[in-house]
């Protein structure tokens, strides 16, 4: 009896342990929140069409000082590495030749302007007496053709004058252009050549002059951009500015932009077989001789403005070895992935031409707690809640969007 008594009890225990037990897996594991994520909507907008560049700054005009006669230099007159004035003095060459071959040329022409005296007064007494029959014709004739001749080696001998100063003048170099004068070429004491003073064969440099203010900024763009560009025109896509209109921004070696914007005053109608690109020319102010002639500097060409784009935060931009994308909240409440077009900045913002559409909401902040298929939750963007692009690729590095 005792046995019994004591069996019911103990299987009373055991089918609640069971009943327990089978409560604890209908449980199941607890459900995690949806994450929460920062979006902005794309919206259409304009904005600048800008294109970063390389070019190289020369002088507005350069001049070579050369020797046009020949012989041995004196002396320098300027001082190396400053400003100079069209006219003024450089170097002076040794003119006691030149001057001793004006004297000549001077006393020649003396000679010559006597001898047209004589024989004007004797064709003036021919002409005199031919009416009355005193002389012949013929002595009128020869009378005459002495005075045309020696009217003729007058003329050629105020030439040979005018040329011997031409001569003795070149003896003292003057600068050709207002500008800085670079370093001495030759020393005093040199013997210089003028070779052929027109063509300017074989004269000896002396030194340069540079016209610093203004400058020219010359760059080149592939003619692959420029069609594509004039297409995208044409489409309505891109308005270009008037070439006449087009500034530059010009940033220096050390990361600084140059206070003065650059005009383009020059575009070149050919390409060049050899890089495939045309040749572009702007004017840059330089009052401070601040830069230079030679130097390498980065330029932003303002060519227009772009149409119906789409600006994006650069954290809300990632790349991969497809191209640039962004994830998106789409419809369905899940994150989905879109590749796109973004080859430019503009203020932080990267400037989406294709792979968006009106009303995305682009994932801008939370990044890393979502992944695409998965659902999330889309709230505003709140600039400095920001997570950083995902899979930590660097949304702020410039890098060819997927076409």
């Amino acid at each position: 009896m005792k046995s019994s008594s004591l069996r019911t009890p103990l299987l009373c225990l055991g089918l609640l342990a069971l009943a327990a037990c089978g409560g604890k897996k209908e449980q199941g594991p607890p459900q995690m929140p949806t994450p929460e994520v920062g979006v902005v909507k794309a919206q259409p907008v304009s904005a600048p069409l800008n294109k970063d560049l390389v070019g190289r700054l020369s002088a507005f005009r350069s001049a070579d000082v050369r020797a046009r006669v020949a012989g041995v230099l004196l002396k320098r007159v300027y001082e190396e590495g400053t400003d100079v004035k069209k006219g003024q003095v450089l170097f002076e060459i040794d003119p006691s030749v030149y001057q001793a071959n004006l004297n000549s040329a001077q006393a020649n022409l003396v000679s010559a302007q006597a001898t047209y005296a004589n024989a004007h007064k004797a064709a003036e007494r021919t002409r005199q007496l031919r009416p009355q029959g005193y002389v012949s014709q013929s002595d009128l004739d020869n009378a005459e053709a002495n005075e045309r001749s020696s009217a003729a080696a007058v003329k050629q001998s105020q030439a040979a004058v005018e040329s011997s100063r031409i001569s003795l003048g070149f003896t003292r170099v003057t600068a050709p252009i207002d500008g800085r004068a670079g370093q001495q070429q030759v020393t005093e004491g040199a013997i210089v050549g003028n070779g052929n003073a027109d063509a300017g064969a074989s004269s000896t440099l002396l030194t340069t002059v540079d016209q610093l203010d203004p400058l020219y900024v010359n760059f080149t763009v592939g003619a692959a951009d420029l069609d594509r560009l004039r297409r995208a025109q044409s489409a309505g896509h891109v308005s270009l500015s008037d070439p006449t209109k087009t500034t530059v921004d010009v940033i220096l070696p050390d990361g600084s932009k140059y206070e003065q914007q650059g005009q383009l005053d020059f575009s070149g109608a050919t390409v060049d077989p050899t890089t495939g690109t045309v040749n572009l020319r702007a004017q840059l102010a330089n009052a401070d001789k601040r830069l230079l002639p030679g130097t390498y500097v980065t330029i932003k060409a303002n060519l227009g403005q772009q149409n119906n784009v789409f600006l994006v935060p650069q954290q809300g931009v990632a790349r991969d070895v497809a191209g640039a994308y962004v994830l998106v909240v789409n419809e369905e409440g899940k994150v989905q992935r879109k590749d796109i077009t973004a080859n430019d900045l503009s203020n932080g913002n990267w400037i989406v031409t294709g792979g968006l559409a009106t009303g995305d909401q682009v994932i801008v902040s939370g990044l890393q707690s979502v992944q695409p298929g998965a659902p999330a939750k889309a709230s505003p963007w709140q600039p400095g809640k920001d997570a950083g692009p995902p899979n930590g690729a660097p949304g702020g590095q410039p890098a060819a969007g997927k076409h």
